[in-house]
């Protein structure tokens, strides 16, 4: 078995390719021939150090939370899957950054026909979020006018084309300039840039006095903004923290703003359920064969090339996907 190691915490440089023994799957896993690997900005925490758990793990650690391939091997109690289904997940427990790997059967889903194993492993974990989001947090209705804060980035990508699709009315909100472009392309009616434009203010004024919901994966530089922008009874639904955490706040705030509801989101609560986390692959699956989600192609390197995807992913030169092949 070929992987992905760090032995310390650092920039890219700290991850090395090893080979390891392969070891058989326990009770309740599959294991899977690794054909894709998603990268994401979560692996970057993960290699930084950013994440207390990781910090008092043991080393060496092998990164990577997204995957799809082929099953090889079932576990004792595997009823899930067979040997040759193609499968993908988007889950901890950590260490995707392998071609061969043993994984929870329970946490995987089946991978369909027209889907290819480099798009699943691109879309699942960034799909099932947005999935998360406007269908289960706060289900998005036809007309429903919505905000979803980093528009152009790849969640905020992909829910453009999924609050469309669905009939919303979306606003996006960037970091800058450049960006607009992009999360137009993407379906959103209305782009604002945060620092240039007063947002909440044009917010409520093109919605007609506020929005039912808003999405915001920014934190404290938005926080007050995003609450602004809601009409009463609204739902912020925090996903986030990209600008730091959100500040401490009385909770009768809420109640004087409008009765206000306020989430704050953890994805893996919304995936742990083997039944809920097959029906929204499928919807997400399904969004992705009918055309309602187009994301950019997955641009692929190789397993080994994994501290260059790294290099890419931090210097923002990328505009879809990284997934590394085997």
């Amino acid at each position: 078995m070929r992987e992905i190691v760090l032995s310390r915490f650092g920039g890219p440089e700290v991850l090395e390719s090893r080979t390891a023994p392969d070891t058989a799957p326990g009770a309740g896993e599959i294991r899977i021939r690794q054909t894709a690997i998603g990268v994401n900005f979560t692996d970057v925490h993960g290699r930084r150090g950013d994440y207390a758990d990781l910090r008092t793990a043991p080393m060496p650690l092998v990164l990577g939370m997204e995957a799809a391939g082929v099953v090889e091997a079932l576990g004792k109690g595997v009823e899930r899957f067979r040997i040759g289904d193609r499968v993908a997940y988007a889950s901890r427990p950590l260490g995707s950054y392998r071609d061969l790997r043993n994984f929870p059967a329970a946490r995987c889903v089946a991978v369909p026909a027209g889907i290819s194993d480099r798009d699943a492993a691109a879309v699942m974990l960034k799909g099932l979020t947005v999935q998360t989001l406007v269908r289960r947090v706060f289900r998005v209705a036809p007309g429903t006018w919505a905000v979803f804060h980093s528009a152009a980035g790849g969640v905020g990508s992909l829910a453009g084309q999924w609050l469309r699709a669905l009939g919303a009315h979306a606003i996006g909100i960037v970091g800058s300039e450049d960006k607009v472009g992009a999360a137009r392309a993407a379906g959103y009616e209305a782009v604002f840039v945060r620092g240039r434009d007063d947002w909440p203010a044009r917010v409520r004024e093109l919605s007609g006095g506020g929005v039912p919901v808003v999405y915001d994966p920014v934190g404290r530089e938005t926080w007050e903004g995003s609450l602004t922008c809601l009409a009463p009874r609204g739902h912020l639904v925090c996903f986030g923290n990209s600008s730091g955490l959100v500040p401490p706040f009385s909770v009768n705030e809420l109640r004087d703003r409008g009765s206000l509801a306020v989430s704050w989101i953890r994805f893996g609560d919304y995936t742990a359920d083997p039944v809920e986390l097959d029906a929204a692959a499928r919807e997400l699956f399904d969004a992705l064969a009918h055309g309602a989600l187009h994301p950019v192609p997955p641009r692929c390197l190789a397993l080994e090339q994994a501290a260059e995807a790294h290099r890419l992913l931090e210097s923002g030169q990328t505009t879809g996907a990284l997934v590394l092949v085997p």
